[in-house]
Order: structure tokens, then sequence, then C-alpha cells
């Protein structure tokens, strides 16, 4: 998906709202568990309910990894069921991962042939031989953890070198030398308010996942205010406090109100460009 197609997509569905598929088998409806496929199965139905709303999923790979080969066919075939149904959906594939040379290589196989997702996310930490592997694949995105929400953020990304640029934003100037807006994202956590004032001195054009909306305490009008460009220049994920909004058998149900809510408020954002 071009950032062309993306953009259109954003305005045409009034939405640019990203659902994480961060399905835990410990937190799925507890009748599903008899199913053969619980998490293939949770995924169909969260996907089918929230579709009209949002504009992208995103797997996070550590919920399917670690329940071995079946949580790998699980992520194989959610994939393969967005492609297959929803084919206008983004689909980035939150794996962040960081290796170099023939590694990193693989890694990139993995999910742009392999898998076939438009994005994954890459730890920049090794620099450029951890990210251009990506960047080969024309048409698909590499998202660059940039400025994350988290409290260990601080220990790393927030330093300062002697002329006061912080490390988050040197990461930001030097990888879009790489690649540049057309197939370059960043990672920015939701509950960095006014610091998207600073991303965006960096990286004025570029689309930025944001993460933290929801169950993290994310403000979506504060990341709208500081963030937004003119082509809005976001995609906005939320995971459980959509995909986990019930533990009943009205999940799918009650996942489809809280998109719905989130893609009415994004409505109103895009309105003010």
């Amino acid at each position: 998906m071009t950032k062309e197609q993306l953009i259109k997509q954003i305005f045409s569905k009034k939405s640019f709202l990203c659902v994480g598929l961060d399905s835990d088998m410990n937190k799925l409806p507890k009748f599903l568990l008899d199913t053969e496929e619980p998490v293939f199965n949770f995924n169909k139905e969260i996907i089918d309910a929230t579709a009209e709303y949002c504009v992208a999923y995103k797997p996070n790979l550590a919920f399917y990894e670690c329940r071995g080969v079946q949580g790998l066919m699980d992520f194989e075939k959610t994939v393969r069921y967005i492609r297959d149904n929803y084919p206008d959906h983004f689909i980035i594939a939150d794996a962040k991962r960081g290796d170099i040379g023939n590694t990193a290589e693989m890694y990139a196989k993995t999910f742009f042939d392999t898998y076939n997702v438009d994005a994954v996310t890459v730890a920049p930490y090794m620099g450029e031989d951890s990210v251009t592997p990506f960047l080969k694949y024309k048409g698909k995105w590499v998202i660059v953890l940039a400025l994350t929400s988290n409290k260990g953020s601080q220990d790393f990304q927030t330093m300062k070198d002697v002329n006061g640029l912080q490390l988050f934003e040197k990461v930001i100037d030097r990888t879009n030398e790489w690649g540049g807006d057309e197939q370059v994202m960043y990672v920015v956590g939701a509950t960095r308010g006014e610091a998207f004032a600073d991303i965006r001195k960096h990286a004025p054009n570029n689309f930025l996942l944001v993460p933290g909306v929801g169950a993290q305490g994310g403000s979506l009008e504060q990341v709208c205010k500081y963030g937004m460009t003119k082509d809005c220049g976001l995609i906005v994920n939320s995971s459980r406090g959509i995909i986990f909004a019930s533990d009943g058998k009205n999940f799918a149900e009650q996942a489809a109100l809280k998109a719905k809510d989130l893609q009415q408020q994004m409505a109103k954002e895009l309105e003010k460009l």
C-alpha cells in the first residue's frame, strides 16, 4: 500500500484507527476455548466487527510466537483472512525486529514475502544495517521505534548530545535519510502529548503509528493537536480497549461499539483539516 492509497483510505472511511490484535489466550472469552482454533476464531470475529471503523490491523507477534507453531499458524491465518476479506486494510506486524546483515534480510523476507504484511516495526539500535534490508521491498513500510510511552524509554530515548539533540530526534533524522516518508513511519506513544511537536520538527510528513490511546490513557485530542498533518499523518492504535471490551458472548459487538466510538472522534478531528 502506497502513502497515497493509505491517505485515501483514511479520508474515505473518516478514520485513522488501527485495531491491535494482542490476542492473549488468558483474556479470551471462555466459551471460545472449547473451539478448535480459539485465537483465530476470536480474531476473525473482532475483524468482522470492526473492519468498517478502522483502516489497519496490528497483530502483536509476542502473543502468537509464545504459543509455538499453533500461534504462528493463527498469525498467518489472521493475516490471510484480512487479505482475502478486507484487502483495503493496512496490516502491521508488530514484531520489533532489530538485527543486521543476513538476519535482518531473513526477517524482512519473513514478513514481506512469507506473510505478506504491509509493514513491520523495527528497533533501530543497531543502525542502518538493521533497517535498510526492510526498505528493499517496494510498497512495504518500516515502522521505526522512535519515542515510546513506557517508563523505561527515559533510559535512552530522551538522552541529549552536546548540542541538546535528543536520541529519538537523531534516530528520526538518520532513518529518514534511508527511506523517507513514502516508506518510513515512526512509533510515538500517545501519552507523549506535546512531544509530538518535537517529533514533527524532524518528521513533518511521515506517518506516525501511535499506540497508547484507550487502556493506556493516551489522549486522542492531544495526539491530533500536536501530531496531525494536512494528510492526517497518524495511525492511532487501540488494542485492549477494543478487543477485550467484553469477555462474554457479546465480545465482538462490544468491540465494534468501542471502535465506532473512536472512529467518530477521529472523524471530528479530520473535519478540522
